[in-house]
């Protein structure tokens, strides 16, 4: 998100206009909470994860009278044009904030890579890097105790998360939300492995599916295997940026201000066949998100 921040705020400046930090989201936008920025606000940022504006939850910014008094404090400040980070809530906030007359476009930030719009997110690509680097630690560990390992990595709807770091890091099994699993299959494949002389598997599936600890123990009484389940956690969510969401942040963020120059509100920005494009927020919103199969087949007959 830092990237995304840097990039709206020098664009801006560079176009000669102000530019306001909101700190802790609709939250802070609520109480008020704006800090001017200017180039040297957003110097060093780039290697920094999350988000130097902080952020926060705000559940009741789904009330009609919330979104008016922001709309009213976004007046009082002189703002003309809002740029929002986040996923689907972030962009249904931002949707009210339109329809109340203000100038707004949605920057897709989430891991999870969620937004059926845009075939990559903010967030998502450094938190697989994150994972594989990992599960390559862990399989160090897994190969020399000829071990099963478990792990459990973020994605409550979606799977990506799990697939792209799991062909990254050669997982004998992926398992995800979109696709139906049993445990037969797991043990079936290291089984299977045991009679090609492996000794050591690596099984990642997605939050969505859960159970590690369980999977883990199951695993162990049908095969015999000694096997471990570690869940990753927030360690996904933080730690320097891979390039590709420092450039991708970069791209989102001078579109946003672009956009806003040319006075368009209600959209968001997105990236399909390496372009940056836009959208209206509902048309956005309300697209479907489809699960790779392509990949997930070239996952299962590599692995």
């Amino acid at each position: 998100m830092n990237a995304a921040i840097r990039a709206v705020t020098r664009t801006a400046l560079y176009n000669g206009l102000e530019v306001m930090g909101i700190e802790r989201g609709y939250l802070g936008l609520v109480n008020g909470e704006f800090k001017p920025l200017h180039k040297k606000s957003v110097s060093d940022v780039l290697n920094k994860g999350g988000t130097i504006l902080k952020t926060a939850r705000m559940d009741t910014f789904s009330q009609k009278e919330v979104q008016e008094r922001a709309a009213q404090v976004l007046r009082i400040f002189g703002i003309e044009g809002l740029v929002v980070i986040g996923g689907d809530g972030s962009f249904m906030g931002a949707s009210k904030l339109a329809e109340l007359g203000i100038n707004t476009i949605g920057i897709p930030g989430t891991i999870d890579n969620d937004l059926a719009y845009t075939e990559f997110t903010l967030g998502f690509d450094s938190a697989v890097d994150t994972v594989v680097d990992a599960i390559n630690k862990i399989k160090d560990t897994s190969a020399s105790h000829e071990r099963c390992s478990v792990v459990e990595v973020m994605g409550r709807h979606c799977g990506d998360i799990a697939l792209y770091a799991g062909i990254a890091g050669g997982a004998e099994m992926i398992i995800v939300p979109e696709r139906p699993y049993a445990i037969d299959d797991v043990v079936k494949v290291i089984l299977e492995g045991r009679v090609q002389d492996k000794h050591h598997y690596l099984i990642l599936l997605a939050e969505g599916v859960g159970g590690a600890q369980e999977m883990a123990r199951e695993i162990q009484e049908v095969t015999g295997l000694e096997t471990r389940a570690t869940v990753l956690g927030h360690i996904q969510r933080g730690g320097s940026p891979s390039s590709m969401d420092r450039i991708l942040g970069a791209q989102f963020g001078h579109r946003a201000v672009e956009l806003l120059l040319e006075g368009k509100s209600h959209r968001v920005v997105g990236i399909r066949n390496n372009q940056i494009i836009d959208m209206d927020i509902h048309e956005a919103l309300a697209m479907e998100k489809k699960f790779d199969e392509k990949l997930f087949t070239i996952a299962m007959e590599i692995s």
